[in-house]
């Protein structure tokens, strides 16, 4: 199987839940503590063996492009007041050029139209889709765990976790067949389904293993739910197929496209750190 070397990320959203600190920032620019949000996915990727980095942007998202481009008067001020560890970092996260690419999505259209719009950047049979609004934190790369899923099946590969019943109309859902281990056969997929008619409480969450011939069914341009070009109907369009699974990964999911959601990776991860929980613990119990 070959190596998985792609991945996509669609980051033309508005981010409408987030105003109005989105108005003019892109919401995966909001910092979670010194981070913005689309860095954990980029290195979520990287630590999965990903080489080129596709983002799908739009208008007055250039700011995603310039946090990973070289700031050269930044590193030069840093060079000259000796802030030798501060340079150290950013110089570690550089990416080598031509590894990370952009294409823009002109209109919103969808998750499904914003895949499409990288089609010509994919040379691979198989490539990855990640949604940055979704945090992923664990010992092992959620991306690292499905790479290993898609090597031993040979197919699609989607992230899923068990929601509550009242939460399926928030998410794709799975029609489950038999499961191994943490791999769940994928029968049939649902997008925001209403409990009573949900297949399952298998939500699919932002990370896809998708195998190339997914653009085909996406250059359709079929409308589906919310009058969008929908990726979970051209994902649907495989099963059968190819081998299709929904991998409950192991880690901790923050919707971080939701205000609750991004305090809690805040909270989090700022209690995950070595160099801030202990001050931090301290600064909630004021507030318990």
């Amino acid at each position: 199987m070959a190596k998985l070397k792609t991945a996509v990320f669609p980051v033309a959203g508005l981010g409408t839940r987030m105003l109005p600190a989105t108005k003019v920032l892109a919401k995966e620019m909001l910092p979670v503590i010194d981070k913005p949000i689309i860095q954990y996915a980029v290195e979520e990727a990287a630590a999965a063996g990903i080489e080129k980095f596709v983002f799908v942007t739009g208008r007055g998202k250039v700011m995603i492009e310039d946090h990973f481009d070289r700031a050269v008067e930044l590193f030069e001020t840093l060079a000259k007041r000796g802030k030798k560890a501060e340079l150290e970092r950013l110089q570690r996260e550089l990416y080598t050029p031509g590894e990370i690419v952009s294409v823009r999505q002109q209109e919103p259209r969808g998750l499904g139209h914003a895949v499409w719009c990288a089609r010509h950047l994919i040379e691979e049979e198989a490539f990855a889709v990640m949604l940055p609004d979704d945090l992923i934190t664990g010992e092992k790369a959620c991306l690292a765990q499905m790479a290993e899923a898609h090597a031993e099946t040979g197919g699609n590969v989607i992230a899923v976790m068990e929601v509550a019943s009242e939460h399926t109309e928030r998410y794709g859902v799975i029609t489950p067949g038999a499961t191994t281990g943490r791999l769940t056969e994928v029968k049939g997929l649902v997008e925001k389904p209403k409990p009573e008619v949900a297949p399952s409480r298998l939500a699919v969450i932002g990370r896809y293993v998708l195998t190339a011939d997914v653009f085909a069914h996406l250059s359709a341009h079929e409308v589906g739910a919310g009058g969008e070009i929908q990726l979970t109907d051209a994902m649907a369009k495989l099963i059968g197929v190819r081998p299709f699974h929904g991998l409950a990964f192991e880690g901790h999911r923050y919707d971080c496209g939701d205000k609750l959601g991004y305090l809690e990776a805040i909270v989090g991860i700022a209690l995950g750190r070595s160099d801030l929980k202990d001050g931090f613990a301290q600064i909630l119990k004021r507030y318990a």
